[in-house]
């Protein structure tokens, strides 16, 4: 199968890294959809990248609404009948609360996307990437979600003690984990990798990497072919400790 041919979509891609990691893959050759819960966001992020030979199209999808997980795959079935490579991007921030202070609402919001959404997400649109003859999965994580570092005094964001989002990427990587392992001999791709601590409106702006270091990134876990590995946790410089 050519690259050419290959057909990728990446969650929350209206703006930041999934947008740019979006315009990356187009511009390798593959029909990429940028999936947006916001419909009008999504068109606008669409105009902005429409330029050259681009195959890239709009699909509404919002990762916690059942019936809009449903309608996105009934589509891609309908026009496509496979999928080759899901970008698991949306993802939320809502609380950086300390574990004896945050606010359980915002908790279950949090995991309702971070993890619940790329759980539903990945099983909607499983019959679709088992049509691929090389199925790649990436669930966007983050180096907050490691225990091994939050357990080492000098790493990096070691006082950045945030029970929601931390803990719902490490449930994101033990996610990983087990789909790795539950596909392998299917040829399955699964990994998790952090783009880096980026400017992005997720952190207000705070990180000090860019956007597109954070895509480039992604987009190398994206384009693995059959000798790549599976079942890792990753990051611009190698292997993360879970």
């Amino acid at each position: 199968m050519s690259l050419s041919k290959r057909i990728a979509l990446v969650t929350g891609a209206n703006k930041g890294i999934g947008l740019r990691l979006v315009e990356k893959l187009a511009d390798a050759g593959l029909k990429v959809y940028l999936a947006s819960r916001d419909a009008e966001r999504g068109r606008l992020a669409l105009d902005s990248l429409r330029q050259g030979e681009r195959d890239i199209r709009m699909l509404g999808l919002d990762v916690t609404d059942e019936a809009s997980l449903h309608q996105a795959a009934a589509y891609l079935t309908e026009t496509e009948g496979r999928l080759d490579i899901l970008v698991n991007n949306a993802g939320a921030a809502l609380d950086r609360a300390s574990p004896t202070e945050a606010n359980l609402k915002l908790l279950r919001a949090t995991f309702e996307v971070n993890v619940f959404g790329v759980i539903a997400t990945t099983q909607v649109f499983m019959p679709l990437l088992r049509q691929s003859a090389l199925p790649v999965i990436v669930n966007v994580s983050s180096d907050m979600g490691s225990l091994g570092l939050h357990s080492n005094p000098a790493f990096e964001f070691f006082k950045f003690n945030s029970l929601a989002y931390n803990a719902s990427k490490t449930a994101l990587n033990a996610f990983t984990v087990m789909l790795a392992k539950e596909l392998k001999e299917q040829g399955f791709k699964v990994n998790s990798v952090n783009p880096g601590f980026t400017a992005t409106d997720l952190n207000g702006y705070r990180g000090y990497g860019t956007v597109d270091e954070a895509a480039s990134t992604l987009f190398k876990y994206a384009m693995l072919d059959a000798s790549g590995p599976t079942g890792g946790y990753f990051d611009r410089n190698g292997t993360l400790p879970w």
